[in-house]
């Protein structure tokens, strides 16, 4: 039986950590585990994924929520209560509602503070790894027989019916992930046409359909020639002399969005060496299984740029096309001869590996995430396949893996901090502070502990890194890549909780931490006002003209954003409230400049796009709460009053809201099919409503929201799990299962707060 274990770790030879690993997340296998009844509870919960897999895709995270409520011995003693058609809602019945929800998610809190809870969600995020096992030969010492159970049960549940696989559970098939998986299926050792419901021989049908691997996008191009299923000069150039080019051209890794460069630095070093892992039988069926026509006959020179219809989002324009062909025709020979091979090449390879290791160590071999983990790990293998680097990078590998009912998938990394400071706040807004003082204790003691304390080691800045000091991440802290909303957040959680005693909720943030967590935020801030997420902005936008993935968009530089923007807005309000003297002049005008962002970037009908949730229903809560923390209002903003103009015109019949994960590649509100309602894209337009002053004007759609909440929470206090909320980059889906605790909870406190009630 599965185990999730919490902040478990010992310092050694090739594990560390920088504050005793609190935050982290493992999962045990225990043969011997669980009583026959509790093993009986998990099958059933896997087997009614399995029956509803196709109408609610995204998984409860049941596994481990089961796990603690049976430690806590959990019941739930406050009974439910429900909204009668042309009933009134009373504040004892939204009370109750709240506490019930409170209560529930009280006892989902780990024992270091925060709550744990899958962030995965995209099917290009665990093949890779074991891709590199598989090549490393580490797969065997890695995965045992119930991981690799885990793995498959999860590519067999989010198969779609027509045999391929999305590039996350909610989406369309793409040859990206159909590939990825009928690879990853065959590695671990299903046959040709095996796996569940014929999942192997109706993937292969699906690639073949489509015109084969040689029409997948680049990254998959990429992987394919590492495993020798696919030849290097099928693939666009990736040189590692990009690392040694002068800072003073337009393009150079200073100025690309972080997560861009830290995927192209292993990809350079690895297309670099022209590195093939062993042509093993299973590479050579493979061979044989993935093409239309025989392996040695095809021009893979024509393969470079062909993308299959269903993967590509965003086609490159010609002036890269021309780029990439210029490279490869005119400027890689040379490169890769004698003597610029050994000249410039070699210096190219180090300078880049040199980068990896620096990523590596200031990251406790975590890396910024799953992708650039995978990567970063294999070329610490190809450089010395016995060396420390790579023996580093294994003891990381079980902080990615998570097990849920739907199987084993890889996380992005993790969302510890940024679920904890939004779980915190919603429970502070619940003003139940007596009744779950040690929750907000536990809270509050995790959230202070995964503050960031130092900068990157050594001259960071020539390393093309930003100060972290005092930032908080997305997940913990041995992580270290600081992240603006996550410090907002983080900041504001210790903000509200210096305002309380402190034998309720422990001693609060010293001065001097604070004004690290507020330098941070101030360092960030564009020009034009808005904030974006990990490094400053300001590089030019054509540049995205060169983005080289097919299927994500606005990756090659660091942009603004309304949620990051947001975050700060609201931290630096309380800040500047509770700490008056530090900085105000450049505290004011941040204020000032991050409105005007928001002002700014509204769309024509009112609402904002979200980068980060799905998608105008969420930036509109994040940018109606910005607006109204300076001091914006519905009488005196107009942008204020179009926002709730768009979230009244949305709000579905049943007085929920509903949005489509389509609107997030599409760019347009999108509602969600036969009038449905997501429980927390409700809550967010419940709450930019009741931000916006909705409650003085007219209550009836919040009463009309709340009655839809109160009347869908279940027996424990829990909330159904629904349509996905989460994305990255327009066209990638992220799932995080907190937030229908997190949100729906949130939403009432605010109701039961601001909205008078018999």
């Amino acid at each position: 039986m599965w185990k999730l274990k919490i902040g478990e770790g010992v310092d050694g030879p090739y594990l560390y950590s920088t504050n005793n690993y609190v935050g982290r997340q493992t999962w045990e296998f225990d043969p011997d585990g669980g009583t026959p009844e509790e093993r009986a509870q998990v099958e059933e919960a896997r087997q009614n994924f399995y029956r509803n897999r196709l109408q609610v895709k995204p998984c409860g995270d049941l596994l481990w929520r089961m796990q603690f409520l049976r430690e806590k011995n959990f019941k739930q003693t406050i009974p439910s209560v429900a909204i009668e058609d042309g009933e009134q809602i009373s504040y004892e019945k939204a009370t109750k509602a709240l506490k019930r929800a409170a209560n529930f998610f009280s006892a989902l809190q780990a024992s270091d503070g925060h709550w744990p809870a899958e962030n995965a969600g995209p099917m290009f995020f665990l093949p890779p790894l074991v891709f590199t096992l598989y090549v490393t030969g580490h797969l065997n010492t890695v995965f045992h027989a119930e991981h690799r159970k885990e793995i498959l049960r999860y590519i067999y549940n989010h198969q779609n019916e027509d045999g391929g696989w999305g590039f996350d559970i909610e989406g369309h098939s793409t040859m990206f992930c159909t590939a990825f998986s009928y690879i990853c299926m065959r590695i671990l050792e299903e046959g040709p046409d095996g796996g569940l419901d014929n999942a192997c021989a109706r993937a292969r049908k699906w690639i073949l359909d489509h015109g084969s691997v040689t029409h997948i996008p680049s990254w998959g191009k990429t992987w394919l020639s590492i495993l020798g299923i696919f030849d290097w000069s099928g693939s666009n150039p990736m040189p590692p002399e990009f690392w040694i080019l002068p800072s003073f051209l337009p393009m150079h890794p200073a100025k690309m969005w972080c997560y861009c460069r830290m995927v192209y630095m292993p990809m350079s070093y690895l297309y670099g060496k022209r590195f093939v892992g062993p042509i093993t039988p299973l590479i050579q069926q493979l061979r044989e299984e993935l093409y239309l026509q025989p392996y040695n006959e095809i021009n893979w020179r024509k393969a470079r740029h062909s993308c299959a219809a269903e993967d590509l989002y965003y086609p490159h324009p010609w002036i890269q096309d021309l780029m990439w062909d210029s490279l490869y025709i005119l400027v890689e020979p040379f490169l890769t001869r004698w003597p610029l091979h050994n000249l410039i090449r070699e210096k190219a390879l180090q300078v880049a590996m040199n980068h990896i290791h620096y990523e590596d160590e200031n990251s406790r071999y975590i890396t910024i995430g799953c992708v650039e983990k995978v990567l970063c790990m294999l070329a610490c293998w190809v450089e010395d396949p016995n060396g420390d680097y790579f023996k580093k990078h294994l003891a990381r590998i079980p902080d990615y893996i998570w097990v849920a009912e739907d199987g084993m998938t890889m996380q992005s990394f993790g969302s510890q901090e940024w679920d904890a400071g939004l779980a915190v706040q919603a429970l502070l807004a619940s003003n139940l502070v007596d009744e779950i003082g040690p929750v907000l204790k536990r809270g509050h003691d995790f959230i202070k502990k995964s503050q960031v304390k130092d900068n990157p080691s050594g001259d960071f800045k020539k390393m093309y890194r930003h100060i972290s000091k005092g930032s908080w991440t997305f997940s913990d802290q041995d992580h270290g890549w600081q992240l603006s909303d996550c410090t907002g957040e983080g900041l504001k959680c210790c903000l509200l909780m210096s305002m309380l005693p402190q034998e309720i909720v422990g001693e609060k943030l010293e001065p001097e931490r604070f004004y690290d967590a507020v330098n941070v935020v101030l360092s960030l801030q564009s020009k034009n006002g808005g904030l974006p997420g990990w490094e400053p902005a300001g590089t030019s936008r054509w540049l995205e003209m060169l983005n080289p993935t097919e299927f994500l968009e606005n990756i090659v530089i660091e942009h603004e954003y309304v949620e990051c923007t947001t975050s700060t807005i609201d931290a630096l309000v309380l800040f500047k409230k509770l700490y008056p003297g530090h900085r105000t002049w450049e505290i004011e005008n941040f204020i000032t400049n991050a409105v005007q962002f928001l002002e700014n970037i509204q769309m024509p009908d009112g609402s904002w796009y979200g980068n980060w949730g799905v998608c105008f229903i969420y930036a509109s809560w994040f940018a109606l709460r910005g607006l109204a923390a300076a001091g914006k209002t519905y009488n005196n903003c107009q942008a204020m009053r179009m926002g709730v103009e768009f979230l009244l015109r949305t709000q579905r019949e049943n007085g929920g809201w509903g949005e489509s994960y389509k609107s997030c590649p599409e760019k347009k509100y999108i509602p969600l099919e036969e009038g449905r309602s997501n429980l927390v894209h409700t809550a967010w337009a419940m709450m930019g409503l009741i931000h916006a002053g909705q409650a003085e004007r007219d209550p009836t759609p919040l009463h009309r929201a709340a009655k839809l909440i109160i009347n869908s929470q279940m027996e424990d206090g829990d909330f159904p799990q629904q349509e996905i909320t989460g994305v990255f980059k327009m066209n990638c889906m992220l799932h995080y299962p907190t937030y229908r605790n997190i949100f729906p909870l949130w939403a009432l406190a605010e109701y039961r707060k601001w909205v008078p009630l018999p």
